[in-house]
């Protein structure tokens, strides 16, 4: 599995800025950390717009959020900053109009778009948009086995599992609320979406244990979570999600205590006030002691002393 996160998500707005200058400011921050874009605003109201990213080693991944707008990527912006590289827009929340010149797509939440960021496009959302954003460049395209070209642009509905599963990656790996980045599974997100994008359905016990490793991240605080409340939560029966850890060298509860040991541990050394008692309840640890006991038997090391060498170095 590759993980990435070579590099802290990057979080750019254009709140507090010189309405003016929003537009801008907006096109060149796109240039620089995603795809060249021309914008403009509508109605008659200043730009509101967000974006968080994250390079990855090998794809680069966005949350987007904005007021409505119109963006375009004609010839002379893809001479300007070439991509060489394939765009996948899933649609959270506002509808959008995709146009390029093989007609117009209009996308719902829960969408997800493909096409290639270097031919020609324009999308507009008029009342306003958040969208997860991946770009891909063609060379890891045609690595994964994707077809080698995109001559049209590719629409699929998020209602497949797997769909649903990429949108918990990105969106948690791009989470504003998320106070220590995690760890992403970017061999997960890619084959994803090369398998939306190509019509092939990925393996299905892989699906059900990406699933369920995002369902227990997203958990991690509840003390009472369990294998079987795991099943029940990604709609399998509790016998096959043991089937599927198994089959990846593990159990769901050594998973489970692995995970939450990891997050405790960057929680520690991530510095600032907070305690190991809630260190310990932030990871769904049901008392601090057994939380300490845990931790040392996993890393040699005292809870308390990571969270001092963390204070210390801050």
């Amino acid at each position: 599995m590759t993980s990435g996160t070579a590099s802290a998500p990057v979080r750019f707005s254009t709140a507090g800025l010189p309405e003016a200058e929003r537009i801008a400011l907006w096109e060149d921050h796109n240039a620089q950390a995603l795809i060249g874009l021309r914008c403009r605003s509508l109605h008659d109201t200043a730009l509101e717009a967000t974006e968080i990213n994250l390079q990855l080693p090998r794809a680069h991944l966005a949350r987007v959020l904005g007021s409505p707008h119109v963006v375009e990527r004609p010839d002379a912006e893809i001479r300007r900053v070439p991509s060489d590289a394939v765009a996948c827009y899933l649609t959270v929340a506002g509808d959008a109009f995709f146009y390029s010149d093989d007609g117009v797509r209009l996308l719902r939440p829960g969408q997800l778009l493909v096409c290639d960021a270097d031919r020609p496009f324009v999308r507009g959302f008029s009342h306003g948009l958040e969208e997860l954003a991946v770009k891909i460049p063609h060379t890891v395209w045609r690595e994964l086995g994707a077809p080698p070209a995109l001559p049209q642009p590719v629409v699929v509905d998020a209602d497949a599992v797997h769909l649903r599963t990429l949108a918990a990656l990105v969106g948690r790996a791009l989470s504003p609320e998320s106070a220590v980045a995690a760890d992403v599974d970017e061999d997960a997100v890619l084959d994803l979406l090369v398998s939306a994008a190509s019509g092939r359905a990925p393996a299905l016990s892989a699906v059900h244990l990406r699933v369920a490793k995002t369902y227990i991240d997203d958990h991690l605080a509840d003390p009472g979570l369990t294998a079987a409340r795991i099943a029940r939560g990604i709609g399998i029966s509790e016998r096959h999600l043991s089937r599927v850890f198994a089959a990846g060298g593990t159990s769901v509860p050594r998973h489970l205590l692995q995970r939450r040991l990891e997050r405790a541990r960057a929680l520690l050394g991530a510095g600032g006030g907070t305690t190991v008692a809630e260190v310990a309840e932030r990871c769904g640890f049901a008392s601090a002691a057994h939380f300490s006991h845990r931790f040392r038997e996993r890393y040699g090391l005292r809870a308390t002393d990571v969270r001092r060498e963390a204070r210390a170095g801050s």
